[in-house]
């Protein structure tokens, strides 16, 4: 490992740079120094996965298996996959990035759930979005479980999907790598998505937000019909209120998530009120402020409270996405 690289940093540190902490990691460290509130985490650097693929001589078995594949044969990505998805289960982490991570995880308190989000360093080239490309992992508790998300998250740096996006797009394997977001989990009441202008209308004199019960996934996936919200951009005030059937809602469990039922009472019940969308909304515009530039922003309500979390995807063309938890 670079020595100037260490295996872990703090989300904060003036240090991350996309080429250290990849794409949600550089968003994390912004949103953090503008003053954001930031639930506490650590990055795994890229060193950390240079050094994991160094160490068990992965690089030359990882490139062959990449150069079998045919851009117009998905089949070739899926085989390429799962090759290599083989040789990172069977590689052992090295033991001084073991160590830091252990004392990172512990640094959170006893057995703290986390969010393990790949955050890769290709997340935010021009033109290019690595959206559900890589892996996250929810709800996970314990060393042990956390070592080992990490450990998928930087296989997932070769999923199918990665694969063949990456040589549809020209970019060699041997450019790209891989850092990892972990970062305590915020156990949400509420989630969903906010765009900072409308995306579908020509107007961008209003905020759009969805919304759902319990954590963000069910309406990142487009598994629900969530409620959508309009907020004026210069007054706060709801401008419409759309309450969606939100059929069944995400939510912890022992296993990590699950998607639950929702019950018929929340199912007609609006998930934010007026004045919790106008607030919503202040924050989306304050983060668009920081960035220059339109947004789109998963958030998460939690004990009635806004904080921010790790950032799903890169920019596309004038939005960039980045999480309020």
């Amino acid at each position: 490992m670079d020595a100037r690289v260490p295996p872990v940093m703090a989300l904060g540190d003036p240090g991350a740079t996309s080429a250290v902490v990849g794409g949600k990691g550089v968003s994390l460290a912004r949103l953090a120094r503008a003053g954001f509130r930031v639930p506490p985490g650590f990055d795994v650097t890229t060193g950390a996965y240079l050094d994991f693929v160094a160490s068990g001589g992965l690089l030359e078995p990882v490139l062959a298996a990449i150069s079998a594949v045919d851009v117009s044969d998905a089949a070739t990505f899926d085989a390429a996959a799962a090759r290599i998805g083989e040789l990172f289960a069977s590689q052992p982490v090295p033991a001084p990035t073991v160590a830091a991570i252990a004392g990172a995880y512990a640094s959170l308190g006893d057995n703290v759930p986390v969010a393990v989000r790949s955050s890769a360093t290709v997340e935010d080239l021009p033109g290019m979005s690595a959206a559900g490309q890589h892996d996250t992992y929810l709800n996970i508790r314990g060393e042990a479980a956390v070592l080992d998300a990490v450990r998928r998250c930087w296989a997932s740096l070769w999923s199918a999907r990665a694969i063949g996006y990456r040589a549809r797009h020209g970019v060699e394997p041997g450019e790209v790598s891989i850092a990892v977001v972990v970062q305590q989990l915020v156990l949400a009441e509420a989630a969903g998505v906010m765009f900072t202008v409308d995306p579908v209308g020509a107007g961008h004199d209003q905020v759009v937000i969805s919304a759902n019960w319990g954590l963000g996934e069910s309406v990142v996936a487009g598994n629900v019909t969530p409620d959508v919200v309009v907020v004026d951009r210069v007054s706060g005030t709801l401008v419409s209120y759309q309450t969606g059937s939100k059929e069944t809602m995400t939510v912890a469990d022992s296993a990590g998530t699950k998607t639950v039922a929702t019950s018929a009472g929340l199912r007609s019940a609006a998930v934010l009120s007026p004045a919790r969308a106008g607030e919503l909304a202040r924050v989306g515009l304050a983060i668009e402020q920081l960035y220059d530039q339109p947004m789109d922003i998963e958030w998460a309500l939690a004990v009635g409270e806004l904080s921010r979390g790790p950032g799903q995807a890169g920019h596309g063309g004038r939005r960039a996405r980045r999480t309020v938890e």
